[in-house]
Formats: structure tokens, C-alpha cells, sequence
């Protein structure tokens, strides 16, 4: 098979079918495993001027970078590069849809609509309904009320006393309380591994931190009064499945009765003091914080109390769940070994600066913020490395501003000269773990890729 004639601009299917041979073929460099055990593989003549060239500036750190790794800013042209804080470069990024009530988003499909958010769209410390992603697996419900406290939510199953309540009564008869809490798709990161697994191909924007109101699931679960037998819940919503039949549910998951019982399980009525938008399930959804956001239901309607493990639509096969032993990528394989994904893995954002910024002539400082999460954890640190890798700085984490809620981190790095440069983040969570380099273990469906994340900057002379 040939080559392409102009592969630079293929560079992505490149390095995603085959990273070495990427490299071989763009810029002459074959890796060697380094000292640290990550391939390493000198730039030198043709092959740095090419990749200089491509990135659009000389590479100061050139000896540093990983082989088999495509640069950040590879694709994004010298004249499309941004200032400090700027939207990426719309024609080297990917395609944004905007719809009404929503900021511009990266368009993950549109049947179902899944909307993904730029990390700069999430530099809020509570983030605004606009910039929120979208993730459905059905229809949008059409003909809900104008007056979301008739809406009734059914409580049944093993429990002493089945309820229907409204959304009215609901806040009459049970405390109600606001918290920022993280909501993430199980997916997110999924686009990070190799080969790609199956799905929407999520970076790290599947995800935010509103503010969300309403009442602890575990009040309402109290009142019915669980039975011994009690193990798991069971969640529906009035999403209409995509074929249009009535009869087929487009999405039930559940959680172990433990976490239901959590202080901070919520059914939600408002979000950012508002109610809830329709796109994030008016007038009623679940918030199961830390967890993939598959389990909080929108547009809820009934939980359902089982004695077993729940085996509805998304908790089965391989949807929302992950092999118990590493596997090899497209290797055979039991989904019966498979087990639930719950909790979310420690991850981190850039929120101020955005892939492919250039800055001024002279500018060599260069201020940073983000956010940080970790699921059931706490985030304990995070750094920040301008040379791939070899050197770490910290930044400063501040606190969460309750449980589950992301926490902002900020900083500072100088840059050593003019030129091409990585700006590589990592979080490391309350149990000292860390983002991994890689995203792994590989999985069919590609949950829990967090590795660190990368942004390129080209700093001017």
C-alpha cells in the first residue's frame, strides 16, 4: 500500500492505526524504550525540521518527546493558532452544533443528541446550563407539564409501602438541599484509547459541576420502608426509545442500595437555582454523585426496589461495564466476567488556555487554572510539566466546595524561550492515584480513560 501523498494531514488516522509507523512515515523517527521505560526516539535533520515545520515553531524539548505520541498541536496551522484563553481553532477542531438554550458545543451525535463541552467552556467554578454536555440514549420526551409539581415519581418493589408522589409533595414532605456536584458520563475520555473503542468518542468535556437542588433519595426511600430483601434500585424515565416503540425501554440502570442510602443522592428538581432544563431531564432526574452519570435518570418517573443486581437496559453485556481482568484489544471474551462501572477515576481539566494558543511576542509566562475530580475520592494534588514529562511542577488545589463537588486548581509555569511547547496536566487523587500516561485497561466500550491531557502553545520570539 502506498502512502498518502500529504501525510501530515492524515496524521491522526496515522498515529491511531498504527503510532510507530506514524512515526516512521512523517518524520523518520524510530523509538527506543528509555531509561523511564517510555519510548523515546531522537528528532534530528530532516525529521525535526519536518515536525518543527508542522508545529510551526522550533521544539526546545524535542529529546523529551515520547515516540509513537502525536503532538497536541500537530494539525492546528501557525495562522490558526489562538491567543491566551481563546476558543481552539475552529477549522482544525472538531465540529460544533448549536441548538437553543445551549452554548456551541462538539457535536458526539444527534440521534441520540450527545453534546460534548471544550474543557474552556468549563472554567466556571459552577458550571451554567449553556455549557453543560448532553448525553441521551433515547428520544427527547415530548408533552411534559408547564408545571412540574404534578409530575408524580412511583417508588415500588421491595418496599413495605409502595408511593406516588408529585414533585409537590415531594418538596412539602422532605427536607430539600443545594450541593455542586460533578455529573460525568461513564464514557468520557473513551476517545483516548487504542484502538478506539466502541461509543461517542468523548474527550474530557462529558462533564461539569452544577449547582443541583432538591431531595435525598434516601428520605424518600425511608418513607416507603425498604424491605430486608432490598439490594438494589432500578431507574426509568419517559425518554422514548429511539424506534419509536412504546414498549421498549431506552435506558434503565441502578445502583447497590448503599449508595442510594448516600446523603447525597438526590432526585433533583432545579439546577443552578433554576428548574431543570429539559435537555438535563425536566422536571425530575436522579443525581448519583461520583458515579457514571448513566445512573442519574432524566425525566424520571419510577424506581423500582429489586432483591437483585437490576439487569435492565445499560446494565448488561458490555454497556456501562468492564472486564474484571485486563483483556487484549479485540480479543474473544465473556461479558459474564464483565462487572459495573460505579465510581468515576481521578481526572483533570485546563479551563483558561486553549489547544494550539499562541502567545505574544516575548510572553513567556503563562498563568493556569483548572478543575479536578476523583469520583468517590478527593483530589490531593495536581502538576503540570512544560518538558514532556521529565520535570513536574505543583499546582495549588483548593478544596472542594462540598462532597463531590470539583475543586479548582491554578498556577504558573515559565516558559524557557520561544517555540513550540506542551503544556502537560495530571491530577493525582485522595488515595494517591494517579493519571496514568496511557489510557487503560483497554475495554470494549472504553470506560475510565483518564490519562493526563496535553495542550500545545507556541510562544513567539
Amino acid at each position: 500500500m502506498s502512502e498518502p501523498k500529504n501525510p501530515i494531514t492524515n496524521a491522526a488516522a496515522l498515529y491511531a492505526s498504527d503510532p510507530e509507523r506514524a512515526d516512521a512515515v512523517l518524520f523518520g523517527r524510530r523509538g527506543a524504550p528509555g531509561p523511564d521505560g517510555s519510548r523515546r526516539g531522537f528528532l534530528q535533520g530532516a525529521g525535526l525540521a519536518a515536525m518543527g515545520a508542522a508545529l510551526g515553531a522550533t521544539i526546545p524539548f524535542h529529546r523529551n518527546m515520547p515516540a509513537g505520541v502525536m503532538p497536541a498541536g500537530l494539525g492546528i496551522a501557525p495562522a490558526a493558532a489562538q491567543t491566551a484563553a481563546a476558543a481552539p481553532a475552529a477549522a482544525a477542531g472538531p465540529q460544533m452544533l448549536q441548538i437553543s438554550g445551549k452554548a456551541p458545543l462538539i457535536n458526539r451525535g444527534e440521534r441520540p443528541l450527545n453534546l460534548e463541552s471544550a474543557e474552556t467552556q468549563l472554567d466556571d467554578d459552577v458550571t451554567p446550563a449553556d455549557k453543560l454536555f448532553v448525553r441521551n440514549n433515547g428520544n427527547v420526551p415530548e408533552n411534559l407539564p408547564q408545571d412540574p409539581r404534578g409530575w408524580k415519581i412511583r417508588i415500588d418493589g421491595e418496599v413495605n409501602t409502595p408511593l406516588e408522589l408529585t414533585l409537590g409533595e415531594l418538596e412539602s414532605r422532605f427536607p430539600v438541599f443545594t450541593a455542586r456536584m460533578v455529573l460525568e458520563c461513564g464514557g468520557n475520555g473513551r476517545s483516548f484509547f487504542t484502538p478506539q473503542a466502541r461509543g461517542n468518542q468523548w474527550a474530557n468535556g462529558a462533564a461539569g459541576c452544577p449547582e443541583w437542588t432538591g431531595v435525598r433519595l434516601k428520605d424518600v426511600l425511608q418513607a416507603a420502608g425498604l424491605k430486608p430483601s432490598a439490594v438494589y434500585t432500578a431507574h426509568y424515565g419517559a425518554d422514548p426509545h429511539l424506534s419509536g416503540d412504546p414498549n421498549r425501554v431506552t435506558i434503565s440502570r441502578g445502583v447497590r442500595i448503599a449508595k442510594a442510602m448516600d446523603e447525597n443522592t438526590m432526585i433533583a428538581l432545579r439546577m443552578n437555582g433554576q428548574p431543570l432544563p429539559v435537555l438535563h431531564g425536566y422536571p425530575a432526574r436522579l443525581i448519583v454523585p461520583g458515579w457514571a452519570g448513566s445512573a442519574s435518570q432524566k425525566w424520571l418517573n419510577r424506581i423500582w426496589i429489586r432483591d437483585k443486581p437490576h439487569d435492565g437496559p445499560g446494565m448488561t453485556g458490555t454497556s456501562y461495564r468492564v472486564p474484571r481482568t485486563p483483556m487484549v484489544p479485540g480479543a474473544r471474551f465473556d461479558a459474564n466476567t464483565f462487572v459495573t462501572v460505579e465510581d468515576m477515576p481521578v481526572r483533570s481539566i485546563l479551563t483558561n488556555v486553549a489547544n494550539g494558543t499562541r502567545l505574544p511576542a516575548g510572553a513567556r509566562r503563562v498563568d493556569l487554572r483548572g478543575h479536578a475530580w476523583a469520583g468517590e475520592r478527593t483530589v490531593r494534588a495536581v502538576h503540570v510539566s512544560i518538558d514532556y514529562g521529565a520535570t513536574w511542577q505543583a499546582m495549588e488545589v483548593a478544596a472542594p466546595a462540598n462532597k463531590y463537588a470539583w475543586q479548582r486548581w491554578r498556577g504558573q509555569v515559565t516558559l524557557p524561550s520561544a517555540g513550540y511547547f506542551e503544556i502537560w496536566y495530571r491530577a493525582t487523587d485522595s488515595d494517591g492515584t494517579q493519571q496514568p500516561m496511557v489510557a487503560g485497561p483497554w475495554n470494549p466500550a472504553g470506560y475510565g480513560g483518564n490519562p493526563i491531557s496535553r495542550v500545545a502553545v507556541l510562544a513567539e520570539s
